[in-house]
């Protein structure tokens, strides 16, 4: 990942050598698909062994200010706030395992904010048209990732709910982290007031707390969950302000 972003930096030093006048600033609004990923690297006791996996991917949109700004030529910023929601639904599987209830399924739902900002360059391929490379950080704070486990004896009845909170101290919950930060890398396309990014951001810390589970047996158990949270999005957007 080091290398990856030091070659993107490089090629945005690399491409102001050929820059042209740019506008220099704009504040506008952006909305578009987001995909949060909740990776797993190593087990999570509140699941199962034979049904681990290593995401959950959560599907939802994203929507935010935006503000732009170029330094040199081509060469600039952007910053902004987003709002982020992602939901996921597993659908009925089998437990696997001999149970009262040898069927669940698993829905999430996320709500998270964050504040970015990215280096990028700019560099025109036609009269107010412009093609961009970005990469920079973003600091995450989530709101509330709520998971909601459905269970049931057969197709028809006997249907049971258990919610958890993963932003509580309860040692049956998920004990996530609320603060995260990312790493983003992508690249977009502009075109006068009106603009097109897409990208990936990896997380760079662990959002599972350390702590301790307590089995059915009552044996308390060290909980050492480790992974990250990383994120997918494709925004479009229209400045409602630009300065040239």
């Amino acid at each position: 990942m080091k290398k990856s972003l030091l070659t993107v930096l490089l090629a945005l030093v690399a491409l102001s050598a050929s820059a042209v006048d740019l506008p220099k600033q704009g504040f506008g609004i952006q909305v578009g698909w987001a995909q949060p990923i909740l990776r797993l690297n190593s087990p999570n006791l509140l699941y199962p062994k034979d049904s681990l996996v290593n995401t959950v991917k959560l599907n939802g949109f994203k929507v935010g200010l935006v503000y732009d700004a170029s330094y040199i030529a081509g060469f600039g910023s952007t910053m902004g706030l987003n709002y982020t929601f992602g939901a996921y639904n597993g659908g009925w599987k089998s437990t696997g395992i001999i149970s009262e209830y040898p069927r669940s399924r698993q829905m999430f739902t996320y709500h998270e904010i964050e504040v970015f900002v990215d280096w990028q360059y700019k560099f025109e391929v036609a009269k107010e048209t412009y093609r961009m490379l970005y990469t920079g950080p973003t600091i995450q704070c989530g709101l509330g990732l709520n998971l909601r486990v459905d269970k049931q004896t057969d197709f028809d009845a006997d249907l049971i709910q258990s919610r958890y909170s993963a932003y509580t101290t309860d040692e049956h919950n998920e004990a996530l982290k609320r603060l995260n930060v990312t790493w983003g890398v992508g690249a977009g396309f502009q075109y006068k007031r009106y603009f097109l990014r897409g990208g990936y951001d990896f997380g760079l810390f662990n959002p599972h707390k350390y702590g301790q589970y307590v089995n059915v047996a009552g044996e308390s158990i060290d909980r050492n969950t480790r992974g990250r949270f990383d994120q997918w999005s494709i925004k479009i957007g229209m400045y409602l302000w630009y300065a040239e």
